[in-house]
């Protein structure tokens, strides 16, 4: 019988490859943006009083932009296997005590941080499904 159903298309079109190439984005966005642009970076997503906007902190924001491209490439490069999804799905649990906790309770992030918030939760999402998808089938 011909199954059209979206539960199918996921199994015949969506690989892990993709998922995990999906994965990758938001570290080479979000960390190219940093590389390219720290001072901006700076400005636009810590909070005012925290905002040192100097030659330092550019330095400082432009080698964490580095090593999220590196990661980046690392997971677009990589090969993941179905453990693969899972631990980094868990890995990333903390990332969100972090965006809570700087934004809500020690504001040194301002609202911009929600990128991050949205990258991670994505991420997480996205690894769930690389983990389900990744299961060997009947």
């Amino acid at each position: 019988m011909f199954d059209t159903g979206v539960k199918s298309l996921y199994y015949r079109y969506m690989k892990p490859i993709h998922i995990q190439r999906l994965i990758a984005l938001p570290y080479l966005i979000l960390g190219g943006w940093c590389l390219i642009a720290p001072a901006m970076v700076e400005r636009l997503t810590v909070s005012p009083s925290y905002q040192h906007l100097s030659q330092t902190s550019a330095l400082m924001m432009g080698c964490f932009g580095a090593q999220a491209v590196l990661g980046g490439l690392f997971v677009w490069f990589s090969i993941f296997t179905r453990r693969t999804f899972l631990i980094y799905a868990i890995a990333l649990l903390p990332f969100f005590w972090f965006n809570y906790w700087f934004v809500f309770v020690v504001p040194v992030f301002n609202q911009w941080m929600a990128l991050d918030f949205i990258s991670n939760a994505a991420m997480l999402g996205l690894s769930l499904w690389g983990w389900r998808i990744s299961a060997p089938r009947p």
